[in-house]
């Protein structure tokens, strides 16, 4: 079975070498998943130089919503310099309005100053008040991928707008599922959305180390490991949809 796609996240140096393993097809490079994921490091990025051709810089500024104004934008075309210089093959992106619609002067400006580097829409297509009219926005503007949720918690619970972004967005742009996508969930998200692209997160699970001091929980690599094996171990099963 190849006709799939599994992305990490992840937000340190242990699972981004964890990763360079070739069941990885792509990495999203972050700091703070915490937070949802902010804009990793300029010495992590540098940090993924044996897995660059595959990892894409989470650019974010800052946590709260993504709207976003000219000093923020300064700080994200500083960070796709250093993306870029890393030699990253691509970054993740996302700008919205007051009105909850795509930001498309901003996402313009960016994906320009971007030149050359592949470009994923991240979630804030989920804040918005019309994802499938966002989804032909995304098209228009030459980006590759758009990570959904389908509007919800996780994507388990909005598959059935994953469905309908899949169907919407065709063969034009890649509709990628993330939130909450485990081993257990992926074959009944596959078989409901139609997906064959899936991003799972090196976040703290609840299956990992504990947190004595209150530092902050984390997955550990072991975790990680296990995780990227049990899902290409569904992904491999003669019941998981082509």
């Amino acid at each position: 079975m190849t006709g799939f796609t599994l992305e990490i996240c992840v937000d340190s140096v242990a699972l981004l070498d964890v990763c360079a393993t070739p069941m990885v097809d792509r990495i999203e490079l972050c700091s703070a998943l915490s937070a949802g994921g902010l804009t990793p490091s300029l010495g992590l990025m540098r940090c993924a130089y044996g897995v660059r051709e595959k990892t894409h810089a989470m650019i974010r500024p800052r946590a709260g919503d993504f709207v976003y104004g000219a000093r923020d934008i300064d700080v994200m075309r500083a960070d796709i310099d250093a993306a870029r210089d890393a030699g990253l093959a691509g970054i993740v992106i996302g700008a919205a309005t007051q009105a909850r619609a795509l930001d498309i002067d901003v996402l313009r400006d960016l994906i320009s100053y971007a030149s050359g580097l592949c470009i994923t829409l991240h979630r804030v297509i989920d804040t918005l008040i019309d994802p499938l009219a966002a989804i032909d926005c995304a098209v228009d503007l030459g980006i590759s991928r758009i990570l959904s949720s389908g509007k919800e918690t996780t994507a388990l619970q909005g598959a059935d707008f994953l469905a309908d972004m899949k169907q919407r967005a065709g063969d034009r742009i890649e509709i990628m599922a993330g939130a909450g996508v485990t081993a257990q969930n992926l074959t009944g998200l596959a078989d409901k959305t139609g997906i064959r692209a899936f991003h799972s997160s090196g976040s703290y699970g609840g299956e990992t180390s504990d947190d004595p001091f209150g530092l902050g929980a984390v997955a550990t690599p072991e975790h990680v490991r296990s995780n990227i094996l049990r899902m290409h171990a569904v992904f491999n099963h003669p019941n998981f949809p082509n």
